[in-house]
């Protein structure tokens, strides 16, 4: 089997699925990719048996076929040639790969491609599209406020709650919550599952962040989704998400407006005196004025910085984690914040105040135990 493919698009769209194989796997098959040529379309697919990734690129061929070729190598290789056709000889019997560039020949040994695990198919999948920058938009609002707790497996990703007009997207740690709705999606039926963080980082580098159609579909354990040129599937996580709408606090009447760049800079500026393993930063909140203020006492830091602010309610002081609120102000877009709150141990309501068309955010972040 030959085919000749341009050495930088190949190279593109290894690095985009690259990131599902695991380095230290356990089945050495894993640790390639399987290249399946159907007349002049090449498929690459990639897999650590939990997701699988798949992207499409034209090529030049006279025939079909499959191997499977070690993913290092052949990134390495690819990633040190300029731009040029380069052209694959596999000899199907032995499975060894030639690949041949202007000036030079290399061989690889491949692998046979029926060891390489065959993917979930999408039997009684329910499926529905929505805007790629929807689905991009939700991963990079929600994703960091996923837990990292294997032994709370429902948190470890984010929850998709389906309506007939709007999609949910919702993460939680238990110290922070975000709850990302889309409105302009169109679903099937009322539904929910869990999809795992890594597989939703993997698409948001794949996806572009455009309004071109995305094909969503899911089934009782599998999440797939397909672009024009790319697809990927995964295990859906089995667990019952907990029941976020009884953390939302109904009734915070302080409401607290900030410039959200001056916020997050002075944010930064004040943490960096705080305890490392907290980063509490104090909020005092008086008139129209807000105080913030860190301290690591093991060290004798101490930082304080005043800015203006407009707020409605009783002087406040209240403590979070400072990295908390970066991350909440870089997934919110506009120029102002609003922080609604109620009492020092009260979780406060983060919201942007532009909402964008056919979205709304809202960010809960739990407080901190106030240093005295």
């Amino acid at each position: 089997m030959k085919f000749i493919v341009s050495s930088s698009a190949l190279l593109k769209q290894l690095q985009q699925i690259s990131g599902v194989i695991n380095s230290n796997t356990v089945l050495p098959i894993l640790e390639d990719f399987l290249f399946l040529i159907d007349k002049n379309e090449l498929t690459v697919v990639a897999t650590d048996l939990e997701t699988v990734m798949k992207v499409k690129l034209e090529v030049e061929a006279k025939e079909s076929g499959r191997i499977c070729i070690p993913a290092k190598i052949l990134m390495d290789s690819l990633k040190n040639l300029p731009e040029q056709p380069l052209s694959f000889n596999v000899d199907m019997n032995s499975y060894a790969v030639e690949i041949t560039s202007d000036n030079g020949k290399y061989k690889v040994m491949g692998e046979n491609p029926e060891n390489f695990p065959k993917e979930p198919a999408a039997e009684d999948a329910t499926s529905f599209t929505m805007p790629s920058s929807a689905i991009v938009t939700a991963i990079a609002k929600s994703l960091f406020a996923v837990s990292n707790d294997d032994l709370r497996p429902q948190m470890t990703g984010v929850y998709f709650e389906l309506a007939p007009e709007s999609v949910t997207f919702v993460a939680t740690d238990a110290h922070r919550l975000v709850k990302y709705i889309r409105t302009d999606v169109k679903c099937p039926s009322s539904d929910n599952f869990i999809v795992p963080k890594k597989p939703l980082n993997l698409l948001k580098a794949v996806l572009p962040d455009n309004e071109s159609e995305i094909k969503v579909a899911y089934s009782a354990n599998h999440f797939f989704v397909t672009h024009e040129n790319a697809q990927m599937i995964c295990r859906l996580i089995d667990a019952r998400f907990p029941d976020y709408k009884v953390v939302i606090p109904k009734e915070n009447p302080y409401r607290l407006i900030l410039t959200k760049s001056d916020f997050q800079n002075a944010l930064k500026r004040v943490s960096v005196f705080s305890n490392k393993s907290t980063n509490q930063v104090a909020l005092s909140i008086s008139g129209s004025e807000l105080q913030l203020s860190a301290q690591d006492v093991d060290f004798s830091f101490e930082g304080n910085e005043r800015m203006s602010c407009q707020y409605n309610g009783e002087d406040m002081q209240i403590a979070f984690n400072a990295k908390f609120l970066i991350e909440m102000l870089n997934a919110a877009e506009g120029d102002e914040i609003s922080i609604e709150l109620s009492t020092p141990t009260k979780a406060g309501i983060l919201k942007p105040s532009d909402k964008g068309d056919n979205e709304d955010l809202l960010m809960l972040v739990m407080p901190l135990l106030l240093n005295n």
